[in-house]
């Protein structure tokens, strides 16, 4: 009698799919959040080469200063809903050699820190301690300086 319940209720399969489930929907989840989380990543990406842009443009300006290439780059950071304090731009001089030619152009870098959304919580949870220190995305930009009209 006992054993014939025993083997009756080793056989048994019933809730066998909500046990699988409850182990497999937290790697699902974390899976999930890492693509959402890669996602605003390159998105952050894409902001910061197309600042580095912006501000090659202006320094490719006749007459431009540093703080006007930061201030663009600060200007469409901010514009495209990114923190302004936690970039930083470096613009230098640089000479482009071009079919034997030289050319002067000027070259800007621009670093933001980004701080992962989920997966830094989500893995601290595992570690038992927080990952939100990110990474640092850079991009850079190299364009030649434009002479005014008539010189």
């Amino acid at each position: 009698m006992i054993g014939a319940r025993l083997r009756r209720a080793v056989r048994d399969t019933r809730g066998t799919e909500v046990l699988e489930f409850a182990f497999v929907l937290p790697l699902v989840l974390f899976v999930l959040a890492g693509i959402i989380d890669m996602g605003f990543l390159f998105n952050n990406y894409e902001v910061v080469t197309n600042a580095a842009r912006e501000g090659a443009r202006v320094g490719a300006l006749p007459g431009w200063i540093d703080d006007d290439v930061k201030a663009r780059v600060r200007t469409y950071v901010v514009g495209a809903g990114l923190k302004g304090d936690a970039v930083r731009t470096l613009v230098e001089p640089d000479v482009l050699d071009v079919g034997g030619h030289h050319v002067q152009s000027v070259k800007v870098v621009v670093s933001y820190d980004y701080n992962y959304l989920i997966v830094g919580a989500l893995a601290g949870l595992f570690q038992g301690k927080t990952l939100g220190s990110g990474v640092t995305l850079t991009a850079s930009a190299t364009m030649r300086k434009e002479l005014a009209a008539g010189l």
